[in-house]
């Protein structure tokens, strides 16, 4: 297979709302060591994302083309790439560089697509499940039986959170901003949908769980909840963030962790190890992987064309979108 030697890719021409995202020519990457390169068909779209172009950088030595996850079909690999030949349909967790329509993936991060799935659902998924996993699992330590709340229910990350705590033998409460929103929830299997512009979440919480409170929360809203969250936590609860929020600090009085004997903890993703991240996809190809297409779907809000990247950040930043919002590269 010869490849091209330019591609398309969606660049952050500098900070700024998502009017900065531009379409350009681009180098096609070249795989080495261990990694492989997609032919992209498909990129998700996450909040992540419009931080990067809000700020209008990413981490040290990171690529100014955003994008941490893809689907598409293997183009090339590495010389040290075992498992992986062109042609292989996949989908992968990637650090940057999925707005275009060639992108570099590690081989440990790069997933066969599942047997249920298309390329459109395969983009949905690596973000939202290793980071739901990730947080949820290995540091919220949820066990079958216990109760979890999640803020944004409806979100990308949300909504597979709620599937693999009913997988996992939990139960789940969720925040959401309507009525439609709720309905999703309610239907992927949560046991209560909050909508927070109309109920205190803290007292729905005490009424569902019958008092007990929530033993993990996933908080995706940041440090405006702190005080609520540590209400809603029941004895012993891990608290688990996701989001810095609009910034601020985490402020509460110490007593009242104390007296929750809480753990108050956090993740950021991409900027985790590679060994972490490693051992995030071997404990999904385990556990979640056999059940994919049946008790665990992602759900796609949206899909736009690669050179509309400008307008999928729009919906994503609107907080309209219920599920994932992809780019269609291919």
């Amino acid at each position: 297979m010869t490849l091209p030697t330019t591609m398309t890719a969606i660049s952050i021409a500098h900070a700024g709302g998502p009017e900065v995202l531009q379409p350009m020519m681009r180098p096609v990457p070249q795989p080495g060591g261990t990694q492989v390169l997609i032919e992209v068909a498909y990129a998700g779209v996450n909040r992540h994302d419009c931080g990067q172009r809000a700020r209008g950088y990413g981490p040290p030595g990171a690529t100014d083309i955003p994008g941490l996850e893809v689907s598409g079909t293997v183009a090339a690999t590495g010389s040290g790439v075992t498992r992986w030949k062109p042609g292989d349909a996949v989908c992968a967790l990637v650090n940057g560089g999925g707005y275009a329509q060639y992108c570099i993936a590690e081989e440990p991060l790069t997933l066969p697509v599942p047997a249920a799935f298309d390329l459109k659902l395969a983009a949905a998924l690596p973000e939202a499940l290793l980071t739901a996993w990730l947080n949820v699992f290995m540091l919220g330590r949820l066990k079958a039986g216990e109760w979890l709340l999640v803020h944004g229910g409806s979100s990308g990350v949300g909504t597979m959170g709620i599937q693999l705590a009913r997988l996992e033998g939990a139960r789940v409460v969720t925040t959401v901003g309507s009525d439609e929103k709720a309905e999703v929830c309610l239907k992927l299997g949560a046991d209560s949908a909050i909508n927070y512009r109309e109920q205190d979440f803290v007292a729905a919480v005490k009424q569902v769980t019958e008092g007990h409170g929530a033993n993990v929360i996933l908080d995706m809203v940041g440090p405006g909840y702190a005080k609520r969250n540590l209400e809603a936590l029941a004895m012993d609860g891990r608290l688990v963030h996701l989001s810095g929020g609009s910034g601020g600090e985490f402020c509460v009085p110490l007593a009242a962790i104390m007296a929750k004997r809480a753990v108050v903890t956090g993740s950021l993703l991409r900027a985790s190890a590679l060994s972490l991240k490693t051992e995030i996809v071997r404990q999904v190809m385990d556990r979640v992987w056999p059940h994919l297409g049946t008790a665990v779907t992602p759900i796609v809000d949206s899909i736009f064309p690669l050179e509309q990247a400008v307008d999928a950040h729009g919906r994503m930043e609107s907080s309209v979108h219920i599920g994932k919002i992809l780019l269609q590269a291919a």
